[in-house]
């Protein structure tokens, strides 16, 4: 398939067949557009031509470019059509998909546009979707799926799924339940092709399904679908019942949404935003951990401030506090982040205390070589022996403390349900900051006998 290529050539031209109302000329150019590259056009016109492009083309192929809008966009252009437009809209989409427009329409409305939608069945499940908790399986999941039941036999099986299937925009697996609609297992393709007709379905189905609960996490199902190479994997209820399924698209975008607020948090970013936010929305994000690192930094003067008789007699330690700071940041940034991966993958294996020894074995044997780096080079500078070796001496316990600090921040956050993404960014680098300052200076004055 050719990539697509949003020119500004291309968007002037759809907006002057818009102003001019060429209908045909605008099918026509689209046509073999992707719905998603629609979609980035629509993002990029006025919200009016936006709606015109939307009431313009098929519902089947304006719904799926609905779903890949911008949320403000979607949301003036959903206020710019009717609710049977919208309905009209909602009937071509998967019900999650669906439900999670409806999710977004004004309390007012939501009820008119449900009544709207003509397929009654469609819209009897998407109400059932919406009184899940929208971070749960639940909230992700589909109703879409093709289920038989293990007292048919393989020719109903067939009838069956056919006719289930026509509702099912892909078929990855065909789950087997029973009297009381509860999950029991799943069906292959190749068995049920190679089965006698008149075979009962619970001869021939596979008793292992690997499935989640209503309530389960969605970066747990992430987890469990990333783990198990799912492409999709069946929600049941509390009793067990089959009541969806969730797909790898939708796993992909909760997979893109934590990874985007982990780096916005390690960013020190405290609230999940966009570069086309407000001001006041962006200030309130940042500026939060930006007074922490003010704060940091004061606690920092006002520790050197303590050893100023000290810094004026060997001025050098002076000039080496960027470094012992900038090492103490960078060191605890890099184990907290092996930490926080480990935690998301779940690959993290053994103790804690393990782990933190494991973290102070690397801290010393990088200090050491680090400090007889800064040994020889601060030696041959100044001439100063003892100098030399009280900054080298004071980067070693730095290291081996900012280390320990990466390490085991993370894994205390986790703990207490906290993001321990929280500890790759400002809290670790400023808590490192302060410390490091602190050992550096009280070690130079044990060394230098001061």
């Amino acid at each position: 398939m050719t990539s697509f290529k949003l020119t500004d050539e291309l968007l002037a031209r759809i907006a002057q067949l818009i102003e001019n109302q060429k209908d045909s000329a605008l099918v026509s150019l689209l046509e073999e557009v992707h719905y998603a590259d629609v979609a980035e056009i629509a993002n990029e016109l006025k919200v009016d031509e936006a709606t015109y492009l939307i009431k313009l083309l098929d519902s089947d192929k304006t719904s799926d470019v609905l779903t890949e809008l911008d949320e403000d966009v979607r949301e003036a252009i959903l206020s710019n059509l009717s609710t049977k437009e919208i309905a009209e809209e909602l009937e071509e989409l998967d019900t999650d998909d669906a439900a999670d427009i409806i999710a977004e329409l004004p309390d007012e409305i939501v009820q008119e546009v449900i009544s709207e939608i003509e397929d009654k069945e469609h819209a009897k499940d998407i109400v059932d979707l919406l009184r899940y908790d929208e971070d749960s399986a639940g909230g992700l999941m589909a109703k879409e799926l093709v289920k038989v039941k293990e007292n048919w036999n393989v020719l109903t099986c067939v009838k069956e799924m056919r006719s289930q299937a026509e509702n099912v925009t892909r078929v990855h697996s065909i789950y087997v339940v029973d009297d009381e609609e509860k999950l029991i297992g799943r069906l292959s393709l190749k068995d049920l092709l190679t089965t006698s007709t008149t075979s009962p379905i619970r001869d021939v189905y596979i008793p292992k399904v690997d499935s989640v609960n209503v309530n389960e996490d969605p970066e747990e199902v992430a987890k469990i679908m990333s783990k198990y190479d799912l492409e999709a994997i069946p929600v049941v209820d509390e009793i067990g019942r089959l009541v969806g399924r969730i797909t790898i698209d939708d796993i992909v975008d909760v997979i893109k949404e934590e990874a985007d607020k982990d780096y916005q948090l390690a960013a020190g970013i405290s609230q999940d935003v966009e570069a086309d936010d407000s001001v006041w929305e962006l200030t309130r994000a940042r500026l939060p951990w930006l007074i922490l690192g003010l704060f940091g930094g004061l606690g920092a003067a006002a520790i050197m401030g303590g050893f100023e008789e000290m810094i004026s007699k060997h001025a050098i330690l002076f000039f080496f506090t960027p470094l012992i700071a900038a090492m103490a940041g960078n060191v605890g940034v890099q184990s907290s982040a092996i930490i926080v991966q480990g935690l998301a993958n779940d690959d993290l294996k053994g103790s804690v205390g393990n782990r933190l020894i494991k973290e102070m074995l690397l801290a010393l044997l990088n200090g050491l070589i680090l400090a007889a780096i800064l040994l020889l080079f601060t030696w041959f500078w100044k001439g100063d022996f003892l100098t030399a070796l009280a900054i080298s001496i004071s980067l070693i316990a730095v290291i081996i403390v900012a280390g320990f600090i990466g390490t085991f921040t993370p894994l205390f956050l986790d703990k207490r349900g906290i993001d321990p993404a929280i500890a790759t960014g400002p809290f670790i680098t400023t808590s490192n900051d302060i410390f490091g300052i602190l050992i550096y200076f009280w070690i130079a004055k044990l060394v230098l006998g001061i």
